[in-house]
């Protein structure tokens, strides 16, 4: 079977909101404030936790990479507390899924959101049964840009991993796919949009409405 593989965060929801409350508390903690600002950091959210409290230390003056990792867990946990008060899927995502399972592809996601945080994501939003896989930064000893949890992905869906197709929102999502040598779609919807073409996928994605036609071109 082919199968189109979704990323999460920043393709198939906006889910910066919520990341971005998280590591506000954490930078409360620390007496900072609320350091991070929406809609300029979202790009930065979407980019993970880690990379949410860098930004935000550095831009106090305080960068400690020690201090990141220890802040790491409080942010998971105030995320995973408040995971779906400002997140919402993308227009069309789930009209788009729906018509490729319609078409005979198996559907599936592949994040860099450890695996319990997009499950909890998922299901809240009330769509986890539309996938048939979810995997994970930490369903396997290695993560994205690894092209192993894409193929894992695939064969979870029922799917042949040398047929599958990437659906994705960053340089992580490409480096995947050519890492795997399959197609790669990125969409110019989210924060980081304009910087998507510079990266060269086989395809970019202004809208959902689109996709099913993107992915009969580019996989069959």
């Amino acid at each position: 079977m082919r199968t189109v593989i979704f990323d999460l965060d920043g393709t198939l929801a906006d889910t910066s909101g919520d990341l971005l409350a998280a590591a506000n508390a954490c930078f409360r903690q620390m007496g900072l404030g609320d350091i991070l600002t929406q809609p300029g950091d979202a790009a930065t959210a979407l980019r993970g936790g880690k990379m949410m409290l860098t930004a935000g230390m550095k831009r106090a003056g305080i960068y400690d990479p020690q201090k990141v990792e220890a802040y790491y867990p409080v942010l998971l946990e105030a995320y995973r507390d408040a995971i779906d008060h400002h997140s919402y899927l993308y227009p069309g995502a789930m009209e788009a899924v729906e018509a490729l399972k319609q078409a005979g592809y198996g559907v599936g996601i592949c994040t860099n959101k450890p695996e319990a945080l997009a499950e909890q994501l998922m299901r809240s939003l009330g769509v986890r049964q539309a996938f048939a896989s979810l995997v994970g930064a930490d369903t396997l000893a290695v993560r994205k840009p690894d092209p192993e949890p894409l193929f894992e992905a695939a064969r979870r869906a029922g799917g042949d991993p040398a047929r599958t197709i990437l659906i994705g929102d960053s340089d992580t999502d490409r480096n995947t796919s050519a890492n795997a040598g399959v197609p790669s779609v990125l969409v110019t919807f989210g924060p980081a949009g304009g910087d998507m073409a510079a990266l060269n996928p086989e395809a970019l994605l202004d809208r959902y409405e689109d996709l099913p036609e993107v992915v009969a071109r580019l996989i069959g």
